[in-house]
């Protein structure tokens, strides 16, 4: 890959993120989007008029055989499919780019970095809740080893998700392409305690669905407690159930040399830092989160994802987030509901 040849997408699945995708490629100066791809008509997908001209296929086979001059492929589909699709796109010879969940099973994400492997090519996880500030900042203080050991870990998700998200005849709350809560709506959240403190055992908990049953197929809380494989043991609360806003995103350490809390509505927000012999830095702003109208995302930084795309393909940089840390994410959310179910 030559340095100032632009790196070209294609974005499969026209919803919020697939658009937000999009967009993050139509504002890289070293990126060129080629083409779209949705089920449904062009009128119904409110692509930007900007965007006029990038090519729209109806079917991911139709744009395959194309055979259009891309890099790689942005997979934004429904949960359920983001497995099927990778794999139909690594089998033709390009690389993906694939919103979380990297599928609903493990076996299936296996399949995913097997034919990568075979295939020689990248699989890139979307896993953004990684390069807010807060993030970078707590990764530098367990990595470093100034906190210590781990004792305790809590991290809180409350959210709210109503009838202005789970609409009739929507994929969101169909347990065959949505998977469940912590699939579709906290896996950010696992995957940032996976990358803090590693695997996880001993899992006990229970869910329940206190507002969704005529919405959705699972529940909409939870609460989880586990021990982390390397020390320290951690629990999990998570709702949708919160009444007309989010609530909260938070992560609090109880440490050997001190406690930190991060939190805010997107884990976006130092609130709390007490740690021997160190004065707390300040950081960069967090991006503002992703903006749905009546609710809202996680922080916006596909924008770091697109760009570690564009620095891996050309040369420059490592994978940020690869598919194996997408997989253990799976992994941990599949034990998760297993252990629950049991």
């Amino acid at each position: 890959m030559t340095e100032n040849k632009p790196i070209k997408f294609a974005v499969v699945g026209c919803g919020h993120i697939g658009k937000r995708h999009a967009e993050m490629i139509w504002q890289n100066p070293e990126a060129e989007l080629i083409a779209f791809c949705d089920t449904r008509p062009a009128s119904d997908l409110g692509i930007d008029p900007k965007m006029k001209d990038v090519v729209l296929f109806s079917s991911l086979e139709e744009l395959l055989k194309a055979n259009l001059e891309i890099d790689a492929i942005n997979i934004a589909t429904p949960n359920g499919l983001h497995a099927e699709h990778a794999v139909a796109c690594l089998n033709a010879g390009y690389h993906v780019v694939v919103e979380k969940p990297l599928s609903l099973r493990k076996t299936d994400a296996e399949k995913v970095i097997f034919t990568a492997l075979h295939k020689n090519r990248h699989v890139f996880a979307v896993m953004q809740n990684r390069y807010s500030p807060p993030s970078v900042w707590i990764k530098d203080m367990v990595a470093s080893g100034k906190l210590g050991r781990i004792n305790m870990v809590q991290i809180n998700c409350y959210w709210n998700r109503d009838e202005r998200y789970y609409k009739p005849g929507n994929w969101h709350g169909n347990k065959a392409l949505d998977g469940g809560t912590l699939f579709t709506q906290f896996s950010h959240f696992i995957d940032v305690m996976y990358w803090l403190f590693g695997d996880i055992e001993d899992i006990k908990g229970r869910m329940v669905d206190f507002n969704h049953s005529d919405s959705t197929d699972f529940e909409d809380s939870g609460i989880l407690s586990f021990n982390f494989t390397d020390g320290g043991m951690g629990v999990l609360n998570f709702s949708t159930s919160c009444w007309d806003k989010n609530f909260e995103s938070s992560i609090t350490i109880l440490a050997e040399n001190g406690t930190i809390k991060i939190g805010g509505q997107y884990m976006n927000e130092v609130e709390y830092c007490h740690v021997k012999d160190y004065e707390m830095p300040i950081l960069k702003a967090s991006n503002p989160p992703n903006d749905y109208g009546p609710y809202k995302g996680s922080a916006a930084n596909h924008v770091y994802l697109i760009e570690n795309v564009i620095d891996v393909l050309k040369g420059r940089a490592p994978i940020t987030t690869n598919a194996l840390e997408g997989l253990k994410v799976v992994d941990i959310i599949e034990r998760m509901y297993q252990a629950v179910s049991e």
